[in-house]
């Protein structure tokens, strides 16, 4: 990864609830995203963040927003969904009001914290949309999951394995691909029955299920997440490794894409772009024993961005203070300048937005 960086800048949460995010990034994250015109979407649970991230104008800008246990993030030209504590929100596309945002005509479009809906703590993990309906990687049940309004959740598929609907976190099912409008590849953390059994070798049963088979592509993975399928080709962030990995389908055969310095997760294919998750690991057991471990000083929170032309890391983004875990990272094309209102704006440190409807 290059080591040229800019200056550190920092963001500070005001009101009730401080905390000071201190950041750094290369030149070429800067160059890279004012190219693309788009902007990222990075959730941190630890923290409870969601930060925006764009280079109107070629220069940096991030704002973040407080969501409790930030983790799932789905994006959709109608609407983007959070995964939260007990919880997902929904924020709707403003439409017309981005340009009526203050400052006015700065940004190219907006969504606005609008609903929210109570799954109680199920353990949210990644989301996703198909067309109008929103899926959820429910990890304490082990199976996927939609959502309904009058439910906590609808299940839909769970690994063949697993013998019961029970909130036992039994293999940590953790993320999921999709193909044509499916769920067609899940990560898991091992392939067990029993409550919490993922925990004793975590480092070694990681693997990839086709769903639609209930077949494993492949194993032996160490705490994998964020399976993708980009331009027809299978990728995976084989967590404990730090590292982006593409999986023949048919052969389970696996090939190292890029190291980085990091507990990988959170993955946004782009382009010929990889936009890579990347955190600290905290000192508790659920991270003893993963190979990373070793290398715990070194490791650094943020964003990688791999160039899958070459297979290298070409920019990146680090949080230094304030942020160390990150979990989703999603891109949203062609918008460089976005603003985002979550349910929280007074200790966000943004203005509330009124939506009024004409009346009947």
């Amino acid at each position: 990864m290059t080591n040229t960086a800019r200056d550190s800048e920092q963001a500070i949460e005001p009101a009730e609830k401080v905390r000071e995010i201190k950041y750094r990034y290369s030149d070429d994250f800067l160059t890279l995203m004012s190219q693309l015109k788009s902007t990222l979407v990075v959730s941190t649970y630890a923290a409870g963040k969601v930060a925006v991230i764009g280079a109107p104008n070629g220069q940096l800008n991030i704002s973040f927003h407080n969501f409790e246990q930030a983790m799932g993030i789905a994006v959709s030209p109608k609407k983007i969904a959070v995964g939260a504590k007990g919880q997902v929100w929904f924020l709707d596309n403003g439409g017309g009001l981005a340009s009526q945002i203050e400052p006015a005509g700065k940004y190219e479009q907006c969504y606005m914290a609008r609903s929210s809906l109570v799954t109680g703590n199920i353990h949210i993990h990644e989301l996703a949309w198909t067309s109008d309906q929103l899926w959820v990687v429910n990890t304490l049940f082990s199976c996927l999951s939609t959502v309904q309004d009058g439910f906590s959740f609808v299940p839909r598929w769970k690994p063949p394995f697993i013998t019961e609907l029970k909130g036992e976190d039994r293999c940590h099912l953790n993320g999921f691909a999709f193909e044509n409008g499916q769920p067609k590849y899940v990560t898991m953390m091992a392939e067990t029955n029993e409550a919490a059994g993922w925990r004793p070798k975590k480092a070694e049963t990681g693997c990839v299920m086709d769903v639609t088979s209930n077949e494993v592509v492949t194993r032996g993975l160490a705490m994998p997440h964020s399976p993708r399928i980009h331009e027809k080709e299978l990728y995976v962030l084989n967590s404990g490794l730090g590292t982006i990995e593409k999986v023949d389908r048919s052969s389970g055969q696996r090939d190292v894409i890029e190291k980085v310095p990091g507990y990988t997760r959170g993955l946004a294919m782009y382009g010929p772009f990889a936009f890579v998750g990347m955190s600290r690991i905290r000192e508790t057991a659920v991270f003893g024993g993963v190979p990373i471990a070793e290398k715990r000083e070194d490791l650094r929170c943020g964003v990688a961005v791999i160039d899958m032309r070459s297979g290298k890391a070409v920019a990146y983004l680090e949080f230094e203070t304030g942020i160390e875990e990150v979990f989703d990272v999603q891109v949203i094309p062609s918008v460089s300048s976005l603003s985002l209102t979550g349910p929280f704006p007074h200790i966000d440190g943004g203005d509330d937005v009124w939506v009024v409807g004409n009346p009947d």
